[in-house]
Order: structure tokens, then C-alpha cells, then sequence
């Protein structure tokens, strides 16, 4: 089946599918402030998050390419005060919320 004959779901409904451009958000965010991936003009335009085929609000840290997501473990804090955090692979789309209904959509 070609990308043609693909009906539309809900999840790539007016979607485009880009990986690069003033309007994707980036290959590697984090939201913690020590990370050297954390990028607050971004984040603050609002990034949106699907995680094998469902959206999520509680990532972490996400790498498209590498197809990986990082969410909190609980309540549970490390020694720094840092939650703890585990690694889930699977594939990972992006998109800038403030773009309204169909935003370009960054996907590996």
C-alpha cells in the first residue's frame, strides 16, 4: 500500500511529515534547565508528543532519530533532586502546538 492509498486516522489527519525547518521542533529536547539539550524558546512555543501512536504530556527528554522518550518513574527523586527517569523506545513524532490544526510533524 503506497502512501497515496493510506486512509487518513485521527493521529495524520492534515499532518505533514517533515524533518527539517523553522517550523519542526528539534531531533533532541530536553525540558530539565542543566541539560545541554534543554532549549527554552522552544519549549515555549509548546512541542507536541506521540509515543508509539499516542499522544503524551509527561516526556521528559525525547530524541526522534534514535526513536527514544524519557519519563518521570514515579515520585522518585535521586540524591540531586532530580526525578528519576526511564528510557522508552519506540517511534516518537514532534510538532510545534502553536501551529494550529496541521502542523508540520518531525518524524524519524
Amino acid at each position: 500500500m503506497t502512501d497515496a492509498e493510506k486512509p487518513e486516522t485521527p493521529e495524520t489527519k492534515g499532518a505533514t511529515e517533515t524533518t527539517s525547518g523553522a517550523d519542526v521542533p528539534p531531533d533532541h529536547i530536553s525540558v530539565n534547565p542543566r541539560s545541554k539539550w534543554f532549549d527554552g524558546e522552544k519549549l515555549q512555543r509548546g512541542i507536541g508528543i506521540r509515543f508509539k501512536g499516542t499522544e503524551r504530556t509527561n516526556i521528559e527528554e525525547y530524541c526522534i532519530s534514535e526513536g527514544w522518550v524519557k519519563v518521570q518513574a514515579g515520585k522518585t527523586m535521586d540524591r540531586k533532586g532530580n526525578p528519576l527517569t526511564i528510557k522508552l523506545n519506540g517511534p516518537v513524532e514532534a510538532w510545534y502546538e502553536d501551529l494550529g490544526d496541521s502542523p508540520p510533524v518531525a518524524k524519524a
